[in-house]
């Protein structure tokens, strides 16, 4: 994604002027027409905008409060309190001060004569396309409270699906972590102090203690080589990752590794069909609905299966043929579409299939978690028994040693 920064015209000729981010240029002017903005200038933001961006102090919008807007604006429109008077009330009453500007921000386009969605849209890194496209529905529709109560839940859902993987994924990263660091802590803090003590001693050492005596020396020596050759591979992974070919390979590679792909495949699937189930259910055509789904579906490999669908749909086919010869959707999904599609109930089975995953995830996450304690705590007494078996070869041997000679 580049940010770009543009000025445009509104329906009533108001200059606007903001920045915004897109795959290229051609996507941003697009979606500055679906919002009946008129493009004047468009330009790419210069890299010392970026790294101030870096080093901002502003604070990063929360899930949850987006959750806790959605709901309360939600519950103040069912109320029947004005839009406008709604968000001076919210305005007040949030503590993120980059949230509170933004607020203050759109209330007053609301109270200036913009719509809600437009004022919405003026802040991509705060609502997204699917936040503004449900308020658009909602607002056409008579029914924004309803679309801001679903809103809130989809959010919910969702945070609630990342935390379950999030939870899955941190406990083994970071005790492999602590493990690599205190296995180097040991070899080249440790290890030193016995070999000065077995040098003393003289004689022949046993294979294993020399054979750990000259990995420790290798790594103090050669430190800042191995180190740095690390973080160089480091950088380039990152940089690698960062084209659209090392994202796509990356992409498919986490759908098809051996133990984190499935519950991986399973989160893409949970949050495919909860986006369309309640994109649909909010009244956003079905090709609209797509794309959205398409630009936050966070995989390449789901990014064109759901480009394919699109492509069929607007030639008069259904979804479910599309999505069979992507191969990345199970059978299982596949054919529930197929059947919401002939029964004109897509939106509630696609909330169905969401459920069902959402279980699945909770199942996988659970038995990953089981079967990761005991391999880690294998890893660790292997890894910290051996380095304690080698450094006491030495010492049992000259025990054996001595008592020989007494004998």
């Amino acid at each position: 994604m580049v940010m770009y920064r543009y000025k445009a015209k509104d329906a009533a000729g108001r200059t606007l002027s903001n920045t915004a981010e897109a795959i290229d240029e051609r996507t941003l002017v697009n979606l500055l027409r679906k919002q009946q903005l008129t493009v004047i200038q468009i330009e790419e933001e210069k890299k010392e905008g970026a790294k101030k961006a870096i080093f901002s102090t502003r604070k990063k919008i929360k899930m949850n409060e987006l959750v806790i807007f959605s709901r309360q604006l939600s519950t103040m429109i069912d109320s029947g309190i004005p839009l406008v008077h709604a968000l001076e009330i919210l305005t007040e009453q949030v503590e993120n001060p980059e949230f509170k500007r933004v607020l203050s921000e759109v209330k007053k386009d609301v109270t200036a004569g913009t719509s809600f969605h437009d004022a919405l849209a003026k802040h991509p890194h705060a609502f997204s396309h699917l936040f503004v496209s449900m308020v658009k529905a909602g607002e056409a529709s008579g029914s924004l409270d309803e679309i801001m109560d679903r809103l809130a839940t989809y959010f919910e859902k969702s945070e609630s699906l990342v935390r379950k993987v999030r939870s899955a994924m941190i406990y083994p990263i970071v005790v492999t972590l602590m493990a690599i660091g205190i296995t180097l802590v040991m070899i080249m803090k440790v290890v030193p102090v016995f070999k000065s003590m077995f040098a003393d001693f003289g004689g022949v050492l046993p294979a294993p203690t020399q054979m750990l005596i000259n990995l420790s020396e290798f790594l103090i020596k050669f430190f800042y080589l191995w180190a740095g050759g690390l973080f160089g591979l480091f950088v380039g992974i990152q940089r690698f990752l960062a084209t659209p070919g090392g994202r796509a390979f990356f992409d498919r590679f986490k759908l098809n590794s051996p133990v984190f792909g499935d519950i991986i495949r399973k989160v893409a699937i949970t949050k495919f069909t909860r986006t369309l189930s309640t994109l649909i259910k909010s009244g956003v055509p079905i090709l609209a609905a797509l794309e959205i789904v398409e630009k936050t579906a966070g995989n390449t490999v789901i990014e064109t299966a759901i480009t394919k669908v699109r492509a069929s749909i607007n030639e008069g086919e259904n979804m479910s043929a599309p999505l069979m010869r992507s191969k990345v959707f199970p059978p299982l999904v596949v054919r529930m579409i197929g059947v919401g599609e002939q029964t004109g109930e897509l939106e509630k089975m696609c909330n169905k299939i969401a459920d069902f995953y959402d279980d699945q995830v909770d199942v996988a996450v659970s038995g990953l978690t089981s079967l990761m304690e005991p391999l880690i705590i294998a890893f660790l007494g292997v890894v910290v028994g051996g380095i304690v078996i080698c450094m006491f070869l030495p010492i049992f041997k000259i025990s054996t040693l001595i008592s020989a000679i007494i004998l």
